[in-house]
């Protein structure tokens, strides 16, 4: 009987030093690479906890695209530093500088770090602390054959990685040195985890890259994938999923995917198309592969080609050497597009990258700020103006939920991306696709009634 105890209190002391909790930070990247983690976590018998005080191993998802991200997972790491007294190890994963991550372990706020590409050994690095792999050398997806986690929640839209890397070396990102060149995953695997997607409930998934576009996968029979080619695939296949992407870049986009998304339904009518810059100094200079004319003259055909498609964008200002008639250069391409939605930051330099070591953050702060904010207005105003477009006219809107700000509406988003909420006066449930038609609009939310 005391044998039994015994093995059942080691058994019990096992479970708890192999218990392990993650936390998110930055793009949906790194989301899917969390379910990659988990799922080899829970193949070799750790358990995922729900909350952070009953983990022994916290991983913290880093995000290094800006400074801003790294100073909250620092703040973030001090507040739990009492669990790591306890005797909890803290791990840094995802994307981070060499400078970020040398400074976290000097200062002994972490316990080890995992890159991107060495998942695999996530139990080794753990415990030995001292794996690295060099994800410069890789030929194909390092994740290949791997079935993300997914949580068994009410959640009907989802996230897939379709390639890992970049090959672009934009001068301000880091992408590429922390998560490597550019790899492409299996065209048919992709498909296969489409459908497993779908007969966990999912209504809409998200393919995932730095660069969709570029995706390109061949076998050793020659027989190759585009990015095109991998859309129209999953777009037969499933023919009653929504199918989105993201992210896109500009030089990379070609008019066979543009048709493609024209000629099947299932595929929302949305790109996310990163600008950056209105200026072709500053493009040049940020090594976007593109100008702005050839930007302005992709738009002119995604209108042609999908002209119910919504656009947004990127748009970083106060890059090194950008000056007052660069900043009007983008607030006047903006006003030519006038996108539907966007993401607006300002320059942060990156260690490591070619703008931090050969180029000058010589634009003063107040005047980032100042831009920025310009910026921010100007994107206000074109969301309005996009919005009215959809007054009074008939949505397929799929419920993805109850509205955050009222128990008596539903939300979910149009295939333009756009959010939509509605009274619940309709016998509907979460995974349905509604009609509604818009009756008011903010910068961001259609509101409208359901149609019988």
């Amino acid at each position: 009987m005391l044998k039994k105890d015994f093995t059942f209190e080691n058994e019990i002391k096992i479970r708890i030093m192999k218990s392990f909790y993650i936390k998110n930070y930055g793009c949906q990247m790194n989301v899917a690479d969390s379910e990659i983690i988990t799922s080899i976590l829970l193949k070799k018998g750790f358990i995922l906890s729900n909350h952070i005080e009953n983990a022994k191993i916290i991983l913290f998802n880093s995000c290094s695209i800006r400074k801003k991200s790294e100073l909250t997972i620092k703040n973030q790491i001090d507040k739990i530093k009492y669990l790591k007294n306890n005797g909890s190890l803290i791990g840094l994963i995802g994307c981070f500088s060499k400078s970020f991550k040398e400074s976290l372990l000097n200062e002994k706020k972490i316990d080890f770090f995992i890159n991107p590409d060495s998942y695999r050994e996530i139990e080794n690095k753990i415990y030995n602390k001292n794996i690295v792999k060099n994800f410069y050398k890789r030929k194909k997806e390092t994740y290949e054959n791997i079935i993300p986690y997914k949580k068994l929640d009410k959640k009907i839209t989802t996230f897939l990685s379709i390639t890992r890397g970049c090959n672009n070396m934009c001068t301000f990102c880091i992408v590429p040195f922390t998560r490597g060149r550019e790899v492409s995953n299996n065209p048919f695997l992709i498909v296969e985890e489409c459908k497993r997607l779908q007969n966990l409930g999912y209504k809409e998934i998200t393919l995932l890259g730095q660069n969709v576009d570029s995706y390109y996968w061949i076998d050793n029979n020659n027989l190759s994938f585009n990015f095109a080619n991998l859309l129209e695939l999953i777009a037969k296949k499933l023919p009653t999923v929504r199918i989105r992407f993201s992210t896109s870049n500009p030089h990379d986009m070609s008019n066979e995917v543009l048709k493609i998304i024209s000629k099947y339904d299932n595929i929302c009518n949305h790109i996310h198309l990163p600008v950056q810059s209105g200026s072709n100094k500053i493009l040049k200079l940020m090594n976007r592969k593109y100008s702005r004319e050839e930007y302005l003259f992709l738009i002119k055909k995604i209108r042609k080609l999908i002209p119910n498609c919504s656009i947004s964008h990127d748009i970083m200002t106060g890059f090194c050497n950008e000056e007052d008639n660069d900043h009007l250069d983008t607030l006047h391409l903006m006003d030519e597009i006038k996108y539907n939605y966007g993401y607006m930051f300002s320059y942060s330099p990156r260690p490591g990258t070619y703008a931090y070591n050969n180029l000058i953050d010589n634009v003063p702060k107040n005047i980032k700020k100042k831009r920025l904010q310009e910026i921010i207005k100007l994107q206000n105003e074109h969301s309005l103006y996009r919005m009215k477009e959809f007054l009074e006219k008939t949505q397929k809107v799929l419920i993805e939920g109850t509205s955050k700000k009222s128990n008596n509406y539903w939300y979910g988003r149009n295939s333009q991306n756009i959010v939509v909420v509605f009274p619940k006066k309709i016998n509907l449930k979460i995974g349905n696709i509604a009609l509604v038609n818009v009756k008011k609009f903010t910068s961001s939310t259609l509101i409208g009634e359901a149609i019988k």
